[in-house]
């Protein structure tokens, strides 16, 4: 969860930078979705490097999208930074950012990772995966579709369909095989539910270890930072779990982003694009990597060992990122009408 007492603290910070004159400090106002203490790493080496102060309001993405839109040309964001392409999606299609033809970017972040128009760019990567516990037969499950079948009824545990994770992957879903295949691999799924969609990712993990259900679909970090905590009870949830990499055999594995785009009003925009080709530098790379356990954006950069232990090298669906943002509403839908809580 959000550390509210951090948020207020951050807050504090940007209302008294606000308050100098322009001249008195260079800085950057960050809008963020992402929680993780990874990010303040990041934020004190972008300082260090460039002598600009980040200044942080943390907050879910809904709340956040309506007090940019609500601020207009009075925002005082520069930077809009969050999880999930389906957030990206709903944030530039309310007009909240400002393209940006960035060498450094356009370079470094690969095309299928980043907004056609270029307002938005991913900064990591992480896949959505099918977990189970090692004392099940899973004999069959392979794709995402398989998770339709009926031998798998009474089996699965997965999050609402309020989840922004699980609409990109149904749409993802539609891009692959349409509407009404989707629609009747919803029902099918449903139909296989061990108990009503309750909890976040860890939480359906922890449910297969201790027997509640015996499949799951979750994103990768979660288990690894299972895997690495210091409590031994974690690490012997993960320890339980086995994990499938869907579609191998056909388009690839399901992967998300966390990304970044320049606000519409930016009023520090320079320092807001020096911000945000900052966290595609290899510096930055490597603290998203090693300690959020998320895949790097930029190709040829190192990531945590955790996840070549569990995952090892797989192939991903290279669907750029932006198709099934813009299919979130037509996910969730789908998914509410076929019974998806």
């Amino acid at each position: 969860m959000i550390d509210r007492r951090h948020s207020l603290v951050i807050a504090a910070a940007l209302a008294a930078s606000l308050a100098l004159p322009a001249s008195a400090q260079e800085v950057v106002n960050v809008y963020s979705t992402r929680h993780y203490d990874s990010d303040l790493l990041l934020y004190e080496a972008f300082t260090e490097q460039t002598g600009i102060t980040v200044n942080v309001i943390e907050d879910e993405a809904g709340p956040l999208i309506e007090r940019i839109k609500a601020e207009g040309a009075n925002s005082p964001g520069d930077v809009f930074l969050t999880v999930d392409a389906g957030n990206l999606a709903a944030a530039a299609e309310a007009g909240l950012f400002q393209p940006v033809e960035s060498e450094v970017l356009l370079t470094r972040v690969p095309e299928n990772l980043r907004d056609p128009e270029n307002r938005w760019f991913g900064l990591t990567q992480r896949s959505r995966v099918i977990m189970y516990r090692r004392d099940v037969d899973v004999t069959g499950l392979e794709d995402y579709e398989d998770l339709a079948d009926p031998q798998w009824k009474g089996m699965i545990c997965i999050r609402s369909s309020g989840n922004v994770y699980n609409q990109s992957l149904v749409g993802s879903m539609i891009e692959a095989n349409g509407e009404e295949a989707t629609a009747a691999w919803i029902q099918g799924v449903v139909a296989n539910f061990a108990r009503e969609p309750d909890g976040n990712d860890t939480a359906q993990i922890k449910a297969v270890a201790a027997g509640e259900c015996d499949i799951a679909v979750a994103n990768t970090y979660y288990l690894a930072r299972l895997a690495r905590s210091d409590d031994p009870a974690d690490r012997e949830v993960a320890e339980a779990i086995g994990v499938i990499l869907p579609n191998q055999g056909n388009r690839g594995t399901h992967t998300n982003v966390s990304g970044a785009g320049v606000l519409a009003h930016a009023p520090n925009r320079d320092n807001a694009v020096a911000f945000v080709e900052f966290l595609v530098s290899d510096q930055a790379q490597a603290i998203f990597a090693e300690a959020n356990n998320e895949w790097p954006a930029v190709e040829g950069q190192g990531r945590a060992e955790v996840l070549d232990q569990l995952y090892g090298e797989y192939t991903r669906d290279p669907i750029n990122a932006a198709a099934f943002g813009a299919n979130r509403s037509l996910a969730l839908t789908l998914m509410e009408e076929n019974g998806w809580k």
